[in-house]
Order: structure tokens, then C-alpha cells, then sequence
């Protein structure tokens, strides 16, 4: 929860950066930008490096980046300082498919699934809760209490790994794969600068085409060398075969449902009434609106579990992304109302709640033991990568389907554009699970 609340904290405070660190707005919005850009291309490293070396060591360094970023972060008093801290935040997204690999190797099937399936929920929590908290936090302490918090937090999760948290019995060696980490960096970093700055920098700008020309130069680079050395940091024979593949393109679609669903709620709970379905709330009630979808992922997760364990992955995909779907729908037909954006977002939340606990159930089962956090990584960069995306796409539709009356927020058929959107995507996600083997999930001998 902690590490995917680094991507939402600042969001709800960026046009107060400009005036507290003496910037401006365009680079106000890497605070942003850094924080996705480090755990996108740290998380690999960082995952196979604990496949390598030990888990909960590498569980500790993630989280040791995460609370030192935040302590920089909070001292700090100048953009640069503050830009810092917020890059070592980034390595936070390392936690997830770490402790994944932990559960999974620590106890038993059914109890490693109950906890993947918690865990996977506490992702669209902290999501959530970003967005909700970071306004009442700034307005008691200041900017530098939303990092204070983090650290504080982090540093208690630091002593209960140290103090509970067994380290993984199977250490593989190997050698690290440097070449493959600087070309998997440099492809990761051109795409997620051109989706996350090329709204800003403008799409057909040259350096939003130069990052394009260097991913397309990069990737395929490392896919190949990948492909050809012993000891991979991404074993790419397994991430692009048949189950893999699907399962990180369903992570995708589904991900940028579950953004969709926190901007657009955000979007309706702030926009002027005279929008013709905003409520004009304050800023710092916007949580109450996001509190639905919260809860029932928190209250939903173990029922995820048992489904899991009793119809499989599978099931739990087609069922959450077929909620998802239609929860959607039921945002087109009833909005403009608070009772029915609560209702609304909240039934995205049950969506999401049994499409995020199944994914990493359906990896971890697919691969072998010594690459569940690997391949639980690479999990990850696809759904920051997907955030990242809904993030650019709603940018670029208030741009150019602004509300007439203000700029700063969609105009009504954009909104509804949006809905419809986030409900395709949750029908594609169908798809994606129905093409999936039916496999029941069993108790290992």
C-alpha cells in the first residue's frame, strides 16, 4: 500500500508546487514523472537481483531507497532536493513482486494465495488513498508532512520485515546481466518520457520523436540479447510465451480501468456544477468520493482469494473484469450525482478487487520458483506503464475536449467518452482471460 501511494501522493498538490519550491508548472509535474520513471526501470533490476541474492534482503534495500527518498524529500527546500527524494520513492515499486516471491516461498499454497490476493488489493488502495489524503496532510503540515508520513510508515514496515519476515530458502546465482539492464533502462526510460512529457513537449515535438526512435531502437536490442545470454535479468523466452504474455496484457487493460476510475471520480467530484455533472466539491472531501472503491477492495480481497483457490485465476479474471465493465456502463447512465458516483466507483472497486488479486496468482503458477519475482517485475513496470498511459491519455483529452466554462476539467461528452473507454477496456480484458487455459488452482504436492 505504501509503495503505490508514492504514485499518487503529489498528484492532488501539483499546482501548489509552483509557489512552495519556486518552479514552474510544466516542471512541477516531474515530481510526478520520476517517481514512475525510477520504479519502471528499477523494479527489474531490483527483482532479479532478489532472485539472485535473497528476497527479504533486497525487500529491505527496496524499502531502505523508499523511506531515505522520503526523508530527502521532506528536509529538502529547493525543486532539486525534493525532485531526489522522489526518485528514490520509485524503488518502492519493487516491494510488490518481491513479496510476492516472498509469500510464495514462505507458506503454503493456499495461504501464499490469501496473501497475493491482499496485497494485490492494497495496490488500488494506496492508489486511492493518495489521492484522498495528500490535500489534509498538506493543509496540517505543509508539503514536507505527505513525506514525513512515508517515512515514518516505512521505517516501522523496515523493524516488522527485520522482525518477521523469514528470508526465502532458495537463492540462485548467476551472473547479473549488466548489458541487458543498461538497454532494458534506456528503452523503459524514451517510453515513459514520451508518454508522461509528450503532452507537454507536444507529440510530433522532436524529442518526443527522438524517444520514440531510441524505443524503437532499444527494445528490440534487448529482446534479442535477452534471448541469447545465460543468465537473463528478464528471461523474455517465458515472458512472451502464450500465458505470460496474455496475463501482462490483461494487467494492462485492467490497470487503466482502475486509474481511470480515480481520475475520473476526482474529475466529477471537483468540476464546477456548470460542467452539467460536476459537484463542486472541496478539495479536501475528494477522498470521500474514493472511499467506496477502498473499501471493497480492503473487504473483497479474501473473497478473491477463495475464489482463486476454489475456481482458479481464470474465473476471478472473467469475473472482475466483467464488473469492471459493467460498472463502467453504469457510470455513463448515472452520474452527476453524488450517490451515484460513490455507487459507481465503488463497484469499479469490486472489479478490481478480483482482476488485480488473480494476475500475480496466474504469474506466480505459471513460472518456475526461482523467477516468481522476476517475472511478478516485470508485472509491475506493465501496470506503472499503464498508469502512466491512462495519466497522458486524460491529459491529452482535457486538451482537446476542455468544458466550455473551464479549461481545467472535461467537457460532458468527454467524460462520457471516457466511461465508454474504461468499459472497453474491461471487455478486453475478458477477452484476454477467456483465451487463458482453465486451470483450478491445487495445493502443490
Amino acid at each position: 500500500m505504501l509503495s503505490s501511494l508514492q504514485f499518487t501522493l503529489v498528484v492532488p498538490v501539483l499546482p501548489l508546487i509552483p509557489d512552495l519550491l519556486g518552479t514552474t508548472a510544466a516542471d512541477a509535474s516531474w515530481l510526478m514523472t520520476i517517481t514512475l520513471l525510477v520504479g519502471v526501470i528499477g523494479t527489474p533490476v531490483i527483482t532479479r537481483l532478489a532472485d539472485m541474492h535473497g528476497r527479504r534482503r533486497l525487500l529491505l534495500v527496496a524499502m531502505g531507497l523508499l523511506v531515505t527518498g522520503s526523508v530527502i524529500a521532506a528536509l529538502g527546500t529547493g525543486f532539486a532536493t525534493v525532485m531526489v527524494g522522489r526518485a528514490l520513492q520509485g524503488f518502492g515499486t519493487a516491494v510488490v513482486p518481491i513479496g510476492i516471491a516472498l509469500m510464495n516461498s514462505s507458506v503454503s499454497h493456499r495461504l501464499s494465495t490469501f496473501g497475493i490476493a491482499l496485497m494485490s488489493g492494497t495496490l488500488g488502495i494506496g492508489s486511492a488513498l493518495g489521492l484522498a489524503v495528500a490535500g489534509p496532510l498538506v493543509a496540517w503540515g505543509g508539503l514536507p508532512m505527505i513525506f514525513w508520513v512515508s517515512a515514518a510508515v516505512g521505517s516501522l514496515f523496515i523493524v516488522l520485515i527485520l522482525v518477521r519476515v523469514p528470508e526465502a530458502a532458495a537463492k540462485p546465482g548467476g551472473r547479473f546481466d549488466v548489458v541487458g539492464a543498461l538497454l532494458l533502462t534506456t528503452g523503459l526510460t524514451a517510453l515513459l518520457l514520451a508518454i508522461s512529457r509528450g503532452p507537454q513537449w507536444g507529440w510530433a515535438s522532436p524529442i518526443t520523436l527522438a524517444m520514440a526512435a531510441i524505443v524503437l531502437l532499444a527494445m528490440p536490442a534487448w529482446l534479442l540479447w535477452e534471448r541469447r545470454h545465460p543468465h537473463p535479468m528478464v528471461n523474455v523466452r517465458i515472458a512472451m510465451s502464450s500465458p505470460i504474455l496474455t496475463i501482462n496484457l490483461a494487467s494492462f487493460v485492467a490497470t487503466f480501468g482502475m486509474y481511470a476510475n480515480h481520475l475520473l471520480t476526482t474529475q466529477e467530484a471537483l468540476a464546477p456544477a456548470t460542467t452539467e455533472y460536476g459537484l463542486q466539491a472541496a478539495g479536501s472531501t475528494v477522498g470521500l468520493y474514493l472511499l467506496p472503491s477502498a473499501v471493497v477492495m480492503v473487504l473483497l480481497s479474501p473473497v478473491a482469494a477463495r475464489v482463486i483457490l476454489r475456481f482458479g485465476g481464470r474465473a476471478a479474471l472473467l469475473l472482475g473484469s466483467a464488473i469492471m465493465a459493467g460498472a463502467f456502463v453504469f457510470r455513463i447512465l448515472m452520474h452527476a450525482d453524488a450517490a451515484a458516483v460513490m455507487i459507481g466507483s465503488g463497484l469499479v472497486g469490486v472489479g478490481v478487487a478480483f482482476a488485480f488479486a488473480s494476475m500475480p496468482s496466474l504469474i506466480t503458477a505459471a513460472v518456475p520458483r526461482d523467477q516468481v519475482a522476476a517475472a511478478n517485475g516485470v508485472n509491475s513496470v506493465v501496470r506503472t506503464l499503464s498508469g502512466a498511459v491512462a495519466a497522458a491519455l486524460f491529459a491529452l483529452v482535457i486538451t482537446l475536449l476542455p468544458a466550455p466554462v473551464d479549461a481545467a476539467y472535461l467537457s460532458h461528452p468527454a467524460l462520457l467518452l471516457s466511461f465508454g473507454t474504461a468499459a472497453l477496456c474491461g471487455v478486453v480484458t475478458i477477452l484476454f482471460a477467456s483465451s487463458l487455459r482453465s486451470r483450478p488452482s491445487k495445493e502443490p504436492a
